[in-house]
């Protein structure tokens, strides 16, 4: 059973999943009018698995007995200088939703509420994979005009 309070902390991951999906959408947009179409698809496979994750706080939050509830999407941002701005947008966007998903465990901990906590390892360490690729590429993208 899930209370009130983690009901809509689940809610509120679940909705900045989807703004992460938009962003990563409106990157491979980006790309793909700057003719890069390598970085445009990297990009889109990205806004799938957010896109994937929405889904599993989605699903979680029903079968957990709790209320899955969409909220307003923010606009992302729609364009950037160059290939390294954008990546280096997405790592900083990424370290945003590890100290996320941080907080929701830490609230699941002071809930003791450990089938959340479960629930949650996946995404904790699906965050240290994410800031890994990004990083990556973050340090061996050269600064490029596109």
């Amino acid at each position: 059973m899930l209370s009130e309070k983690m009901q809509d902390a689940l809610n509120a991951q679940m909705n900045w999943e989807i703004y992460s999906a938009h962003i990563y959408l409106s990157m491979a947009a980006h790309f793909s009018g700057a003719g890069l179409s390598g970085f445009s698809t990297w990009m889109y496979a990205q806004y799938q698995e957010e896109m994937f994750h929405a889904m599993r706080f989605f699903n979680y939050i029903n079968e957990a007995g709790g209320h899955a509830k969409l909220g307003t999407i923010d606009a992302p941002p729609y364009e950037w200088k160059t290939p390294l701005a954008a990546f280096e947008n997405a790592l900083e966007h990424e370290q945003g939703v590890t100290a996320r998903i941080n907080d929701l465990a830490d609230l699941a901990i002071a809930e003791k509420n450990h089938a959340v906590g479960i629930f949650l390892q996946w995404f904790i360490s699906e965050q240290v994979e994410e800031e890994d690729t990004v990083g990556d590429i973050v340090v061996f993208t050269p600064p490029t005009n596109a």
